[in-house]
């Protein structure tokens, strides 16, 4: 297709061959007019060279000395009217589509103006004039619409450019908050199972076993679903995270009490309300220093609402990434995140009925 086009641009060169005509069928034309003719042509060439690989230069560099020459040269020969179809064709390539419709204007007027100011005698003076006077318009519009489409065709690709930027910087992290979530969940479960089992070692061997099998178990769920946050093919489940919360929680004596309500819900919205609770239930293991927690699950005043309450020390510490990237997850969904540390610590994170049935 660029072949074609490049052979294209060339072959309309051709038409510089108008200027051959006033000296081949002018009797009193003599080897000055043959010269005038082949030295115009000679000068066209680079200059439609130029306008065609240096668009930003053609307005000075060649549409005003092409439109100069057809002024010039036109009273004398009315092929060399074809001049101007080639200005408003590098008109059409380097200016705006209003700019260019001036130029059009103009060009189409001192066409108009050497119908009458011509030596060349009726009618031949107007088989060049009217033939350019057509081709300056619907050359120089077909140029301008084949610029627009390659200015639209490059922007195009440079919004696909940044929006394939943008897609890799979201993914790196949704990789990052996946990671985070899975390790800190998984490596402080192994950390408190580990330190249960050295306690064990002496004093109930056979425990410590079925502790250090636990260990093995959630370092290789751990593995797979690191795995599959890298694809991104993991989705978690409520099911799968209320199970391992009260596994963890259980581990450090922590009383789980859950009150869910039976509610069919978007795979989408569990995916992160699943990663909600992971985090919460990891910082409840980490820090709350808790005897109970309970977890909730219920649709009220127009919300699907997750709360993680457990009756430890509370507190107003800040928030770390775990919660920020909560709270940018739920947020994409039109939810909240809320935290309370008054009395023990409760975490609510509320989503739209709407967007999660």
């Amino acid at each position: 297709m660029r072949s074609c086009a490049r052979l294209a641009r060339w072959v309309h060169l051709i038409y510089l061959a108008n200027l051959l005509w006033g000296p081949a069928f002018d009797p009193r034309s003599t080897w000055v007019d043959w010269a005038l003719a082949f030295g115009v042509m000679a000068a066209v060439v680079p200059m439609y060279l130029l306008a065609w690989h240096r668009p930003a230069r053609a307005r000075w560099w060649c549409t005003v000395p092409t439109a100069v020459l057809g002024a010039a040269m036109t009273p004398i020969n009315s092929g060399a009217a074809v001049l101007f179809v080639y200005a408003a064709a590098f008109a059409g390539v380097s200016e705006s589509r209003r700019t260019a419709l001036r130029w059009f204007v103009g060009l189409s007027v001192l066409v108009s103006l050497f119908s009458v100011v011509s030596i060349v005698p009726m009618p031949w003076r107007l088989y060049g004039l009217i033939p350019s006077l057509v081709l300056l318009w619907a050359i120089g519009t077909m140029q301008i619409n084949w610029v627009e489409r390659d200015r639209a065709a490059a922007e195009l690709r440079s919004q696909n450019a940044r929006i394939e930027h943008l897609a890799t910087l979201a993914e790196r992290e949704r990789i990052a908050r996946d990671l985070h979530d899975l390790l800190g969940h998984s490596l402080t479960a192994i950390v408190v199972r580990a330190a249960l089992t050295n306690e064990l070692i002496g004093r109930d061997p056979e425990r410590a076993r079925g502790e250090a099998a636990e260990i093995e178990s959630t370092a290789r769920a751990a593995l797979t679903e690191i795995r599959d946050a890298v694809t991104g093919w993991r989705q978690a489940s409520l099911d799968a995270e209320l199970e391992a919360a009260h596994h963890a929680l259980a581990s450090l004596g922590v009383d789980v009490v859950v009150r869910r309500e039976k509610l069919a819900i978007v795979g989408s919205t569990e995916h992160e309300l699943a990663l909600a609770l992971r985090e919460a239930v990891t910082n409840v293991v980490r820090h709350a220093t808790a005897t109970t927690c309970h977890i909730g699950l219920k649709a009220q005043e127009g919300e699907l609402q997750l709360v993680i309450a457990d009756d430890g020390i509370g507190g107003d510490a800040p928030e770390g990434n775990g919660l920020s990237g909560m709270r940018e997850r739920i947020a994409a969904l039109g939810g909240r995140v809320q935290r309370t540390g008054s009395a023990g610590t409760t975490l609510t994170v509320a989503v739209p009925l709407r967007v999660a049935t």
